[in-house]
This record gives structure tokens, C-alpha cells and sequence, in this order.
């Protein structure tokens, strides 16, 4: 397929096909074709898919196989001496980062689980320390506090023993999210989501990163399908995963040489599984956006519309997967793999094809399909 420059307005294609070169309807046939070829190669299975209108409900979808590795791979598929490995997890409080730590202690890891609330007595480390096993230790750990970070490599370094072998895997999933439109977001907002999802990222990884590549181990950043596509009322966030996703790939060119890989989850929608959005919540954030707006914002865009925003909101927290067995069997195959992928798709079958349209179609055709 060939694009007719400087402006992406035609799509070129032999004329044997016996249609005009330029007409529309061709062209979208063109298209079905070339994306449908490739997707029937795919084994058919049934998924729970999430219809927007019509709620969850089972339908036959594509099985990826590079999406969500096998929950049972066999030990000549692992990495060796698993239990001599350590990996330290940021965010572990709950949702992802609570339930991976379980998991990869029950694989046979050794787990350092950050959690930001541990110095408050709340969150999820009481259940991990609970466990009275060796191989979990959980450490106080904000990844926006520079000290804190540091005060964690030294714990993780003398906790180690042997320090010449290093930390296998460092998994950086520690996050927050917020919605509102870029008229409706203070700035206030953009840094504060920026400092965690981002800054917290590259600041952690910095940190640990000498003993990374010690063991030659693997770094793991949580990004998200929407560090790949934008979405309306969602700049914040998505402004941070796209940073995840370059600061990855640049990390992935440096540190080939040293041994070490870097591998990047993108989930699709599992907030109804991970309870960053409570209906409170979310009447809690757009209540204090609101007041908060200008008053020529709040004259120009008028309550009702802003109404309208915040349930579709709602709509899209209550319309996500529950399980999360895609994610964190994702983050283990990274960890364990002798050879893990690049990035890994824990997501449903509509937002796979979603973010493949969003990625690799002209933008005119994916915004008319996904967003006007």
C-alpha cells in the first residue's frame, strides 16, 4: 500500500483489482481486507467482551498468543534458580502491585514489595507481612520522594547477602489516574499525576539500576493501551504512559549491552478490578473540578455538558475487566522468561483491535471509527 504525499488524503492500490484508484468504498474494502487477512490466522475462542451498550457479555474473539502468556509455562521455559532471584515491586498497597507480590512469592521469588502506606499503618502490607515468610519484606516506599528511594537500595542492597549477584527484576508499578478534559485540568493536576506515573518511574529505575544490571536482570514498566492512543477527558494520564512508553524504548537501546531487558506491560481497562475508581471518587474529583474551574470555562462548557463527561466516566470505570490474572501472568513472563517479550497486551479483544487501528491507520479513518 502506497501513500500518496505530502497530505495522507488517498490510498493507492493496483489496478487490478478493477476499482477506481481513489474511490472511497474501495478503499474501504481495501482496508477491511488487509486487517482481516492477518487476524484470521488467529485461533478463535470465547472471550468475555465488553459490548458498551449492552454490558459484559460472552462472545467468540481471536486468542492472541503473544498477548497473555500460558498461566502454567513449564520450568525448561524459566529462567534458572528462581528462588535464589529477587524482585522488588513498587505500588504494592494494592490492586497490581499487591496481588503480583503473591503471586511471584508463590512462583518462588524473592519479593521486596514497596507500598507507599506503610509508615501510616494502612494498605495492603499487613496481609504481606502476615505471610511470616522469608522470602517477602515489605519496605516503606514513595517513589516521589528521592530519599525514600534511596533509603530502598540500601535496604534491598544489605537485605540481598550477596550483593555481587544483584536484583533480578525491578517492576515499576506504582501509578495513580484522573480524568477531565484539558480545559477542565488544572496544571496542578498534570504534575502531580506526572510525578508518579513518570518522574516516579525514571526515578526508580535510576536508583536500582546499578544493581539491575549486576544480575543482568529485567526492568518492567507498567504503562497502559493508552500510552499508545490518546482519549478524550484522559490527558493526564495518557501524557504519562506515553512518556513510560519512550523512556522504555530508550532504556531497551541502553541497556542491550549490559545484559539487561526491558519489558513493557500495557493493559487495557481493568479499573473496575483494581478499584481506582469508586462511584465516590469519582463524584469526589469532578465536584472539586468543577468548582475549581474558571469561570468562563464553567459559562462557555455549562454544567450539563460537564455532567455528560463525567458519567461516560462512569460508565467506562464500570465497563472493565474484574480479572487480573492477564497482567500479573504477564508481568511473570517477563520476569521469568529466558526470553521475554517487548511489550505484552493484557487486554480484551475490542481494545486490542482498537489500539491496533488507533497505532497503524491513518488517523482520519481511526478518530471517525473511535472518538467523532
Amino acid at each position: 500500500m502506497r501513500l500518496c504525499y505530502p497530505r495522507y488524503r488517498y490510498l493507492r492500490f493496483p489496478r487490478a483489482t478493477g476499482a477506481c484508484c481513489w474511490c472511497p468504498l474501495s478503499v474501504g474494502r481495501m482496508l477491511a481486507t488487509r486487517v482481516s487477512r492477518p487476524l484470521s490466522r488467529f485461533s478463535v475462542r470465547t472471550l468475555k467482551f465488553v459490548d458498551m451498550r449492552n454490558g459484559p457479555r460472552p462472545m467468540r474473539g481471536f486468542s492472541f498468543p503473544f498477548s497473555t502468556p500460558s498461566s502454567s509455562p513449564s520450568s525448561m521455559n524459566q529462567v534458572e534458580e528462581i528462588g535464589k532471584r529477587s524482585v522488588l515491586i513498587t505500588g504494592c498497597d494494592s490492586g497490581f502491585g499487591f496481588s503480583l507480590a503473591k503471586h511471584l512469592h508463590s512462583r518462588g521469588f524473592i519479593v521486596f514489595a514497596g507500598c507507599l502506606q506503610k509508615d501510616k499503618g494502612e494498605g495492603g502490607y499487613k496481609d504481606l507481612d502476615a505471610m511470616n515468610s522469608s522470602r517477602m519484606r515489605t519496605l516503606q516506599l514513595n517513589v516521589c520522594d528521592g530519599k525514600e528511594v534511596e533509603r530502598a537500595v540500601e535496604y534491598v542492597n544489605t537485605s540481598l547477602g550477596d550483593s555481587d549477584r544483584g536484583l533480578w527484576g525491578l517492576v515499576n508499578n506504582a501509578g495513580v489516574s484522573t480524568f477531565g478534559e484539558v480545559e477542565f485540568t488544572s496544571m496542578d493536576t498534570y504534575m502531580e499525576v506526572a510525578e508518579v506515573n513518570l518522574w516516579g518511574t525514571v526515578r526508580t529505575t535510576k536508583a536500582f539500576l546499578p544493581l539491575i544490571r549486576r544480575a543482568k536482570g529485567r526492568v518492567v514498566n507498567i504503562s497502559s493501551m493508552m500510552g499508545r492512543m490518546g482519549s478524550p477527558a484522559r490527558s493526564p494520564y495518557c501524557i504519562t504512559k506515553f512518556g513510560v512508553e519512550a523512556f522504555s524504548d530508550c532504556l531497551r537501546y541502553e541497556m542491550h549491552s549490559q545484559g539487561v531487558k526491558v519489558c513493557i506491560v500495557e493493559p487495557g481497562n481493568f479499573i473496575a478490578a483494581t478499584s481506582l475508581y469508586s462511584p465516590e471518587r469519582i463524584k469526589a474529583i469532578a465536584d472539586k473540578m468543577w468548582e475549581e474551574l474558571p469561570e468562563v470555562v464553567r459559562n462557555d462548557y455549562g454544567r450539563e455538558y460537564f455532567d455528560e463527561q463525567v458519567n461516560k466516566m462512569e460508565t467506562y470505570c464500570n465497563s472493565g475487566s474484574v480479572d487480573t490474572s492477564p497482567v500479573i501472568e504477564s508481568i511473570f513472563h517477563a520476569l521469568s522468561s529466558p526470553t521475554p517479550y517487548t511489550r505484552y497486551h493484557p487486554m480484551d479483544y475490542y481494545w486490542w483491535v482498537r489500539m491496533q487501528i488507533m497505532t497503524h491507520m491513518p488517523a482520519a479513518i481511526a478518530d471517525r471509527l473511535y472518538v467523532y
